[in-house]
């Protein structure tokens, strides 16, 4: 985290602590709630010193790939949700609020060549933060609006979004013609509006988010993105030969936050219409997941092995994100579904616990990318973004129906502005500029939270 003034003590602070506080592998008992909470705070801590952006004018926004901001805030969210720990809260609250931008749809105009899959996480991330019965902010867009506000883009041809000229409908990857994956309909894209579609059903009750999730997942069946059969999910189609509607076959590749969107899409539409339909296409899909992506050659441990396999998960940045989304899905899924929890804790927990090993780098508890085999020598900013998710989930074990994730019927706040993302907001646009009071706040938090632990460590080396 970077400040002024006192900021460069502070990211010595944060450079040097590790080394004084972390120095044992990271210990986990996944049946000791204590041991998930003292790993989940570890881990999570690592990935935080990653995160250099609150002190800026630009709070949320990680240059190398926008998406990974909605990751991570998600990653906090979940942390914050399995054990009641505030410390990171301010940061996220800020970031995720600032790069909602002034249409309240996450398109800031700073972010540039968007795809609608990078725009659909920051609605996953808003719409996760009203479901835990996060705080607003005091002024600006609320969570609710800022999902609302995806949701009205990605439905709308006009913004680039729902698109019936190639393939009979769908979203497409990138929403520019200059981009590569202007002419593809990739599963991730697709699944993640099904999923907010339908959380934005649950959250508000209203039966025209779950019209539209019903659409999406028709469409997806159609073209084999998902294969209702034999519930493999593929990679995308495009524009092409020897599929429906001038599509191309699907792309077989398999990753886990494919399989992740549609199944937590389904779950929350069971939990919305009580219709088993939708029971049985979640449980369907979460058994698809652990028999392609827990492996008995890999412990069964969930893996994506299309590019672990080969140790090229790093390069593009976004690969070790994959598993940690689907894991922290998994877990909501089964306080929605508690039917599902003992099948789904088994998993996680087998997970957790090479996560655990795969965390002891550099002897920081630095995490690697895979799972299995312990630390790989891989770190990474993203790494630590699953890792994190993976310990937040494995609390499933002590989490309860208090836990569930809420809808306006239950205690979640409605307020907001349905018209956001539509360009004809009811209001003056929300969008409230990061102040010198925030910086400062923000900066006052870490300084407080590092100056503790450097004195809790010093305390410790100190003679008798």
């Amino acid at each position: 985290m970077r400040f002024k003034g006192a900021g460069h003590m502070v990211i010595v602070a944060l450079r040097i602590l590790p080394f004084a506080s972390h120095v044992y592998a990271l210990d986990l008992d996944v049946n000791s709630q204590e041991s998930i909470k003292n790993a989940g705070s570890t881990a999570t801590y690592n990935m935080m010193t990653w995160y250099k952006e609150n002190g800026t004018d630009n709070p949320g926004f990680i240059s190398r790939s926008w998406w990974t901001g909605a990751a991570l805030f998600l990653a906090c969210l979940n942390y914050w949700h399995a054990t009641n720990d505030t410390t990171y809260n301010e940061e996220v609250s800020i970031g995720m609020q600032h790069q909602g931008g002034a249409g309240g749809d996450y398109m800031p105009s700073w972010a540039v060549g968007i795809g609608n899959d990078d725009q659909m996480f920051w609605g996953l991330a808003a719409i996760t933060a009203a479901e835990y019965k996060f705080p607003n902010r005091p002024s600006g867009d609320t969570w609710l609006t800022l999902a609302q506000g995806v949701f009205n883009d990605q439905k709308d041809p006009n913004g680039k979004g729902w698109d019936t000229t190639i393939c009979g409908g769908g979203l497409r990857w990138q929403k520019e013609l200059w981009q590569s994956g202007y002419t593809m309909k990739n599963a991730v894209s697709n699944g993640g509006f099904f999923m907010l579609a339908a959380r934005l059903a649950w959250f508000t009750q209203e039966k025209g988010y779950a019209t539209w999730a019903e659409k999406v997942w028709d469409w997806s069946t159609s073209v084999n993105l998902v294969n209702d059969t034999t519930w493999a999910v593929a990679d995308s189609v495009r524009k092409g030969t020897g599929g429906p509607d001038g599509c191309s076959l699907p792309d077989n590749t398999r990753w886990t936050y494919n399989y992740g969107t549609y199944v937590s899409g389904a779950a929350y539409m069971y939990a919305y219409t009580n219709d088993t339909k939708w029971l049985d296409i979640t449980n369907s899909l979460v058994d698809s997941i652990f028999t392609t992506f827990c492996l008995p050659e890999h412990g069964g441990v969930i893996t994506d092995w299309t590019c672990e396999a080969v140790g090229q998960c790093y390069k593009d940045a976004n690969g070790p994100l994959f598993k940690g989304l689907t894991v922290s899905w998994l877990a909501d899924i089964a306080l929605m579904i508690p039917s599902l929890k003992d099948k789904i804790l088994a998993k996680l927990q087998i997970s957790a616990e090479g996560a655990a090993k795969s965390c002891t780098g550099g002897n920081q508890n630095l995490c690697g990318n895979r799972w299995y085999g312990g630390y790989d020598e891989q770190n990474s900013m993203e790494n630590a973004i699953s890792g994190s998710q993976m310990m937040s989930a494995v609390m499933l074990k002590f989490l309860d129906s208090s836990s569930k994730p809420v809808s306006t019927a239950t205690g979640g706040n409605g307020t907001s502005d349905p018209s956001a993302g539509t360009g004809q907001r009811s209001g003056p646009a929300p969008f409230a500029p990061i102040t010198t009071a925030d910086r400062a706040g923000a900066g006052i938090l870490a300084v407080l939270f590092v100056g503790c632990m450097i004195g809790g460590v010093v305390f410790l080396f100190m003679d008798p």
